[in-house]
């Protein structure tokens, strides 16, 4: 069967609203600054709205997985990204947000229930990120949403992590990774966070044996996953598990385990360090473009290094500048 998508990622849709605000602003609505406060949806319409009359919100389309989907795409790769949003206005935008960074996107709506997932970001004149985050549609996805043809129409599938805490989406993961196994393709996962590691070590863990081609994992997940403090027991422990791993280490860059080789990636120069936001997700964007494009695993893993390094030199989660001029510079 020919592929129709290089690489197919699942995730939670969470729309990024990002506006300047003052500390007095964060001051009187009870945000706590430098934090990210999870928030029902009654809170995230009101601050919503407050943010949206002190200044027009930048609306970008997001979420892990999303943003790696999009800088896979501005590398050339055929992308598709599946996640849960409402049937409302923020829905629509976040749709069109995914077209315009041409990944296809056409999961159905969530009607009369969750509105759609926000990330309320008030940056003050500091350049602290002050996050409230409402879930909302993006944690209603179950298996419904899996199409077999979908699904087996990527070379890879890419799972966040972030969406494992729901039991249905653990459900769906296994179902998206059985049919992707079934037309012989591969399916790759990040563990996204620490947090969901401690939460879900157990089905993480028969996931990744069983079903996971290519994991993601920075070396703190690693280290969790496998409950201990030493990283070269928890690479050995690794490589029985899995085919593929690839685990950033920050300023040691990263380690690729492929079979019995290790590849120890360096990492690229920044311009700057202005915001890790969305680091380890555009590494990963650049190992999954890098290999389709078919460049060895050691050569995919410092395209991530070099897509890693671009992004942490601006505010935001996704590439502003041309990755081939960095390269070649």
């Amino acid at each position: 069967m020919s592929t129709k998508f290089d690489v197919l990622g699942i995730g939670n849709a969470i729309m990024d609203v990002i506006a300047p605000a003052s500390d007095e602003f964060l001051a009187e609505n009870d945000i706590p600054k430098s934090a990210m406060t999870l928030i029902d949806e009654n809170r995230a319409l009101d601050l919503h709205k407050k943010l949206s009359a002190v200044a027009t919100p930048q609306e970008i389309a997001g979420g892990s997985a999303a943003n790696t989907l999009v800088g896979i795409a501005k590398l050339g790769v055929r992308a598709a990204y599946v996640g849960k949003v409402a049937d409302d206005a923020l829905g629509d935008r976040f749709a069109n947000g995914m077209t315009e960074a041409e990944v296809t996107y056409n999961t159905g709506r969530l009607k009369g229930q969750d509105a759609t997932a926000r990330c309320l970001i008030a940056v003050t004149p500091d350049g602290e990120r002050s996050m409230n985050t409402f879930l909302g549609a993006s944690v209603k996805f179950s298996p419904k949403d899996i199409v077999k043809s979908q699904i087996q129409a990527a070379s890879i599938i890419y799972l966040e992590g972030y969406l494992f805490d729901q039991d249905a989406a653990k459900a769906a993961f296994v179902k998206a990774s059985e049919y992707a196994q079934a037309a012989n393709r591969k399916v790759s996962l990040t563990l996204s966070d620490t947090f969901c590691v401690d939460r879900h070590r157990d089905s993480f863990r028969h996931l990744i044996k069983h079903h996971v081609d290519i994991l993601f994992s920075n070396e703190a997940e690693l280290l969790s996953l496998y409950e201990t403090d030493n990283f070269d027991v928890a690479i050995k422990a690794l490589r029985k598990d899995c085919k593929i791993a690839c685990v950033t280490r920050s300023a040691k860059g990263s380690v690729i385990i492929e079979g019995r080789d290790v590849h120890i990636v360096p990492r690229a120069k920044a311009d700057s360090l202005t915001d890790t936001t969305g680091a380890g997700d555009q590494y990963a964007a650049g190992v999954l473009a890098g290999h389709v494009m078919g460049m060895s695993w050691q050569e995919a893993g410092y395209l991530g290094s070099v897509c890693a390094a671009e992004v942490i030199s601006h505010y935001g989660a996704r590439p502003e500048r041309s990755i081939h001029n960095m390269i070649l510079s």
